[in-house]
Order: C-alpha cells, then structure tokens, then sequence
C-alpha cells in the first residue's frame, strides 16, 4: 500500500480494490461526513482471509457455507472500507454515498450515525491484536479522509451503540491514533474519541 491514497468527487479510492455493495442509499441532502466509526468483522468468526465478509456485503453469503451463516445471511449491511489482516484495503461503497454499518445508533447527541459518518472494517475480532500492516493501513486511510472531509471525531462501534455492541474490542491500540488527533486538532477537528 502506498503511503499515500487518492480519493475522488464521490469518494472512491483509486488505491483500495472496489467491489461494489447494493447496501447503501444516499446521504441526506447538506449532510457534513464528520464521523468515522472503526469496527471489526471475520466470517466465518474468528477465521480470515476468506470471502465472507464481500459476500456479506454483496448479499451473496450462502447460509449453507457455514452454520453461522445461516443466522446472518438474510443481513443487508455494508461498510465504506474493510481493511485485511495483510493490509489489504478494499472499499465497497463510496464515502459520498451512506453504507449500513453502525445500525441504531447515536454519537452526541445525534442519531443515525449512518448519515454523517465512514464505516471502516478492520478484519479481526474482539478477541485478538490486529496486524501491523493494518495499523499501518488504517492510519494512512485515516490520515487522508480527515484531509478531504471535515471529520471531527473518530470512535468505535462500541462507542455509538453502547451495550449492543463491542468492537472493534479491547485489543484496538487507540493510542496509535494520537498523531492523529493531533493533526485533527490543527485543522478545527474536535478529535480523537474512546
């Protein structure tokens, strides 16, 4: 991955491998994108690398693939970028556009996180360290949205749906974030959150 990412007008990354979801509609209209929300997924749980998480995104998850999947499968959900263990970054919808991925939801306040807010995936679980590479990844993906659009905050899933959910978990290392919060304080960012 370069250290560097290019995002266009409707907020694709020329770097990050597309592959398209049906699982989103538009924004609403004069809405600021200011929120990012990491989360973290593996299909099938606590195994990577294989295709369940774009099937999942794609509507294309076979419930008779894997005994969990059948509990899931019906799910519409998305989310703008999955980052892999390897480092990998794939995008599925564009930023400009609203992915399903913080469902009920509220940060200060405000409801419907979706509407104002990018969903990132990091590919683990609640119960293991995640990768360097994607360390590495997240912060030059982080480093290059908060340039383009006015995010002001950066939490966890955990922290816009207290109680219901939980990642991306105890083993996320925020601090790793702090050069971020600081560049975010330079530009009128309010920071980093969790």
């Amino acid at each position: 991955m370069n250290s560097t990412l290019s995002i266009d007008q409707h907020g694709i990354v020329a770097e990050a491998e597309f592959i398209a979801s049906p699982n989103h509609d538009e924004r609403p209209i004069d809405e600021d994108i200011c929120l990012i929300v990491i989360h973290n997924i593996s299909l099938p749980p606590g195994e990577y690398g294989g295709p369940g998480i774009a099937q999942l995104f794609t509507n294309q998850l076979a419930p008779a693939t894997h005994p969990y999947y059948a509990a899931i499968h019906h799910l519409r959900v998305s989310a703008h970028f999955v980052i892999r263990r390897d480092g990998s970054l794939q995008q599925f919808v564009a930023c400009e556009a609203r992915a399903w991925h913080a469902g009920l939801s509220s940060w200060q306040g405000r409801e419907r996180c979706n509407d104002f807010s990018i969903g990132i995936e990091l590919e683990g679980s609640d119960d293991e360290a995640f990768t360097e590479p994607q360390y590495q990844v997240l912060q030059t993906l982080l480093n290059r949205l908060i340039s383009h659009y006015p995010i002001r905050d950066i939490v966890g899933h955990s922290d816009i749906a207290p109680g219901r959910k939980t990642d991306p978990g105890p083993y996320f290392q925020w601090e790793r974030l702090a050069d971020l919060k600081a560049s975010m304080e330079k530009t009128g960012n309010s920071g980093i959150d969790s």
